[in-house]
């Protein structure tokens, strides 16, 4: 088991067919959490009440979904399920949790009239109750992931979902992300863009900084619709304030994996949530955290499989 099971349940309902899905994270006590969106085109739900200023205290669910603005509705079934099961606010009457989002465009792939709703959700969530292990790659909100989209789908590569862990003697740091960038991904442990933008007849990757720059008079040539999502969990005990603090901090892990980070055509959005279970320096969570992030993103675009023409990092690998 790893540590971050002992607070949070993971799930994922995964469509392979529409080449969609979703992952939640769950935490039935309610945690502290924090939020930033750095990219310029976000999909998110609830983001508002996780500012320092307002009233949420506690945070009981996070849900990653693909489908774009329509895959939102896939909290409405994290909501339920959660209230059925009598996790949130116990308001006498019932109970409300406190469940916040952020969904990414995967709708060029696979079907696009089919995206999560909240039967996938629930579905998720039943999924993390099950206690099945987590899976990178093709699954969840990393379904329909893609990379490198500047130059056209034709010439993207495949995304996906990671998960990874980072320790310090007692304190500890995961982040899940969905990897869905217009730009590259650049994995600095080898020193290479792994995966990104193609142009055909070339068999190098990672074009995507240079094609911004030669459409740099024309942005309508520019290719929209992407994402990286994701939610970052320690066991460190932090304010809320400082918990908005750190999920800012923590896109330093995308702005290291993906080139170009946090762009107009990305909505770019990192959780936070922290269990309140050990004492710990701010400095030495925000190192794990950024750290988490961008081998999340890494170990996500690695575990990614080929679908149609998006050719994935493994099939690139094997015949480089």
């Amino acid at each position: 088991m790893e540590e971050y099971q002992k607070f949070f349940r993971i799930g994922q309902y995964t469509d392979g067919k529409a080449m969609t899905g979703c992952t939640v994270i769950l935490c039935e006590d309610g945690v502290t959490g924090g939020v930033s969106v750095r990219g310029g085109s976000p999909n998110t739900r609830d983001t508002d009440a996780l500012k320092s200023e307002n009233n949420r205290k506690f945070v009981h669910g996070v849900t990653l979904s693909g489908g774009s603005a329509f895959g939102l509705a896939a909290n409405v079934g994290v909501v339920e399920f959660l209230e059925e099961n009598k996790i949130g606010r116990d308001m006498g009457i019932t109970f409300v949790p406190n469940v916040v989002g952020a969904s990414l465009f995967d709708l060029r792939i696979g079907q696009s009239d089919v995206r999560p709703d909240s039967q996938a959700g629930r579905k998720a969530c039943e999924q993390a109750f099950s206690g099945q292990l987590f899976q990178s790659g093709n699954y969840g909100a990393g379904t329909g992931c893609s990379v490198g989209t500047i130059n056209g789908e034709k010439n993207a590569m495949k995304g996906g979902i990671g998960l990874h862990t980072m320790r310090h003697e007692k304190l500890w740091v995961t982040a899940v992300i969905a990897v869905n960038a217009v730009g590259d991904v650049y994995d600095e442990t080898i020193g290479k863009i792994i995966a990104g933008a193609r142009k055909p007849g070339e068999s190098r990757v990672g074009f995507s900084e240079r094609l911004f720059l030669e459409h740099y008079q024309n942005e309508q040539a520019l290719f929209d619709g992407n994402t990286v999502i994701g939610c970052v969990m320690t066991n460190a005990a932090f304010s809320k304030a400082k918990m908005n603090k750190l999920a800012d901090i923590s896109h330093n892990g995308i702005a290291r994996a993906i080139r170009p980070a946090h762009t107009t055509y990305d909505g770019d959005t990192l959780f936070v949530l922290g269990a309140n279970q050990i004492e710990a320096s701010f400095e030495a969570v925000s190192i794990l955290a950024v750290e988490a992030v961008r081998q999340a993103i890494v170990k996500g675009t690695k575990a990614a499989t080929t679908y149609g023409n998006y050719l994935a990092y493994q099939d690139i690998e094997k015949n480089s």
